[in-house]
């Protein structure tokens, strides 16, 4: 194991989480608790002052006319879908290389999900496997940002707009990533934000936010995300509870400032990764696509016989996880879509080569060092 000298010489273990939430609050505890008392002097809970705030800043942020916050990331792709108009017998397209809300926000409002492989590069949707499922039942595209990188966008969204489809992204990991100068969220016609934990702009428990540039889409949000009221005791929809919190709005609106500070820090943390890895055999670095500029809400290596190094890495205090163990459509719930092993190549191969190594703002070059020496050890125990 890599262990890190002491003063004296001595040898000592150093372990290192896979994400340190401590280290974040620790720097900005003073903020983060005057907004929460802030919000407990006031007693308004329920889509109050902070969450209009939150959604204006965010909406700003991305680069869009309008926001929505919501109960979660998972609910913000169901009710994008249903504000568009997609329901049962509409098929979407999306990708088999992601969180499984990506895929289950389609199935919960009746539609059909179709995936398509992966760029192997980027583990990113491949465009160009998109337009040959297009039947006349897809009503949409779903691409989702994975690890921080935005997906191929333009011809994403051409052929949107040549077959009349809608196109709905999933940023849940990549809020502030770039593609060709444009914000991630801000290129289709929704943009799905997550505010889990982990997430590199994280509440302190579930919420989630909409992104739109569409007047009645951003209407439809509002109500549908509130029993589908358009004013007290008056239903224009069938909605359901989904509100964003107004303690987690509080929270959101504390960190906000920090976020691109933070994602700086990602990137200088993953390009020192990248030099301290260059020379490892049996590791592939992240590949980030020219036209992007990535957030690192993961830092995902491909490594050989990556159950055997994730344990190594476990047992020796290292925190990892794999980021995804098993592409979406060889789910068990997706049976019934008829799907077997051997279609979808470059995700199934993803899925057994994937491996997530500690990234986050607060991470000091001693712990890369310790990361990158454990895995090294590891390797060499192969």
């Amino acid at each position: 194991m890599w262990r890190e000298a002491g003063p004296v010489g001595e040898r000592e273990d150093m372990k290192v989480p896979l994400l340190d939430l401590q280290a974040q609050y620790a720097a900005i505890k003073s903020e983060v608790d005057a907004a929460v008392r802030d919000v407990l002097d006031r007693q308004q809970f329920v889509l109050g002052d902070k969450v209009e705030q939150l959604e204006e800043q965010v909406a700003g942020y991305v680069g869009t006319e309008y926001a929505v916050g919501v109960a979660s990331g998972t609910d913000a792709i169901l009710l994008s879908l249903r504000a568009l108009g997609i329901g049962a017998g509409d098929e979407v397209i999306t990708t088999a290389f992601s969180f499984f809300a990506t895929a289950g926000a389609i199935v919960n409002v009746g539609a059909t999900p179709v995936f398509v492989d992966i760029d192997p590069k980027t583990f990113n949707i491949d465009p160009s496997l998109v337009e040959r499922a297009i039947t006349d039942r897809t009503k949409a595209v779903l691409p989702a940002h994975i690890y921080g990188q935005c997906a191929d966008m333009e011809p994403i969204v051409g052929l949107a707009e040549k077959h009349g489809l809608k196109v709905v992204e999933d940023l849940a990991q990549a809020i502030g990533a770039e593609y060709k100068g444009r914000s991630a969220g801000s290129m289709g016609d929704c943009g799905c934000l997550s505010f889990y934990p982990t997430k590199n702009l994280g509440a302190y428990g579930d919420g989630g936010m909409v992104v739109t540039s569409d007047r009645q889409v951003a209407k439809a949000l509002r109500m549908l995300r509130d029993h589908g009221s358009r004013g007290k005791y008056e239903h224009e929809l069938v909605g359901t509870n989904s509100r964003l919190d107004e303690l987690q709005a509080a929270v959101l609106l504390a960190k906000l400032p920090c976020l691109d500070e933070w994602s700086d820090s990602r990137r200088q943390n993953a390009a020192y990764y990248d030099s301290k890895l260059a020379g490892l055999d049996g590791v592939q670095t992240p590949y980030i696509a020219p036209e992007n500029v990535s957030v690192y809400n993961c830092y995902t290596i491909r490594v050989r016989e990556r159950d055997k190094v994730a344990e190594h890495l476990k047992r020796e205090g290292i925190g990892c996880a794999v980021h995804y163990p098993r592409p979406l459509p060889l789910q068990e719930c997706f049976n019934y879509l008829g799907y077997k092993a051997g279609d979808l190549p470059n995700s199934e191969q993803a899925s057994k080569e994937v491996l997530s190594i500690p990234m986050y703002p607060e991470l000091n070059r001693k712990q890369m060092d310790a990361v990158v020496g454990t895995l090294g050890d590891a390797l060499e125990s192969l």
